[in-house]
């Protein structure tokens, strides 16, 4: 059997590898990172408090959704702030945690700009930025944009080529079909910490597999049934080049019990209401199935968010990969 690898420039991130690592289950946090059960748009006062928590105490990552518009049919604003000014405020008071996006609308976005945005981040947090990028699921926000819903697909890679382009090449020439023309005569700063910025698809973005196994480094989807995760990653292996690791994860609503026994109950494949006993029996399993990371939102919780926070540090992260805390 062909042992798989992480190609160099992941092998020596950080950042990177604090999320992922071969055989090992790690946690992130969506922000808000607490719970707002009774509305569509949280309170942000603890915000930062709970992000400084979340880095020392051990979790993998710090997630932010791109929600540039509250549509009311969804239900959901997300942490309200831009990601990316969200993620420049966060990068300045936490030390370890990895910074992600979950995910960039490409397609509304200028990838020029995001590409600076991202460069920004990567350098102002010492290398900690993994960039999430999707094909957005809210088909009223484009008409705000101006752009065509149905062509989207097409636009996320080419915006994902464009990103590539600008944060690996100085002076970098191409022609694209539906951004810019660069000329070779001007060049992108700030570079990057690290040789190559770590990016991974959220969702599908309307990619067929073999796009996604071989461009994305790292894939992260929700509703996925737990039961078929072995299947999802061995697809997603073979459909690779056969000799890279890329690492599987997924996200879940979480609504943490008291109880610490309380049985797992799960709605939708992505809605789940367990004690952390229970939810450790369910992990390890999805850790031996190859699952590498569980990005957590806490929406559905009524506890306060320091106290699920804080029963998540001490009694299930010990139980599993080992990340240094202050």
């Amino acid at each position: 059997m062909t042992t798989l690898k992480l190609p160099a420039h992941l092998a020596g991130h950080k950042a990177f590898n604090r999320v992922f690592q071969q055989g090992k289950l790690t946690f992130g946090l969506i922000a808000p990172f607490k719970g707002y059960p009774d509305g569509p748009i949280p309170d942000m006062d603890d915000h930062l408090e709970l992000a400084q928590m979340a880095d020392k105490g051990g979790i993998s990552a710090l997630w932010l959704r791109d929600v540039p518009f509250y549509d009311p049919n969804f239900g959901d604003a997300g942490q309200q702030y831009d990601t990316m000014v969200d993620l420049g405020y966060l990068a300045a008071a936490t030390k370890n945690i990895a910074l992600g996006t979950a995910g960039i609308v490409s397609p509304l976005r200028n990838p020029v700009l995001t590409a600076k945005q991202a460069a920004s981040v990567d350098r102002l947090s010492g290398g900690r930025l993994l960039l999430g990028m999707s094909s957005g699921d809210r088909p009223v926000e484009y008409p705000a944009f101006g752009y065509d819903f149905d062509n989207r697909a097409e636009r996320f890679r080419e915006s994902w080529d464009i990103i590539r382009l600008l944060t690996e090449n100085s002076y970098p020439k191409r022609e694209t079909k539906h951004y810019g023309t660069f000329s070779g005569n001007i060049d992108m700063v700030p570079k990057l910490v690290s040789p190559r910025l770590p990016m991974l698809t959220i969702g599908r973005a309307r990619q067929d597999m073999s796009w996604i196994a071989n461009h994305s480094d790292a894939w992260i989807w929700h509703g996925v049934d737990p039961r078929n995760s072995a299947n999802i990653i061995r697809e997603l292996q073979e459909a690779g080049d056969g000799e890279t690791w890329r690492p599987f994860g997924y996200a879940n609503f979480l609504e943490l019990s008291e109880n610490p026994n309380e049985p797992l109950r799960m709605f939708n494949n992505i809605f789940m209401r367990a004690g952390t006993n229970t939810l450790m029996e369910f992990w390890k399993e999805q850790e031996a199935a190859g699952v590498s990371h569980i990005t957590l939102n806490l929406k559905p919780s009524r506890r306060p968010g320091k106290e699920v926070l804080q029963e998540l540090i001490e009694n299930v992260l010990p139980h599993f990969s080992a990340i240094p805390t202050e």
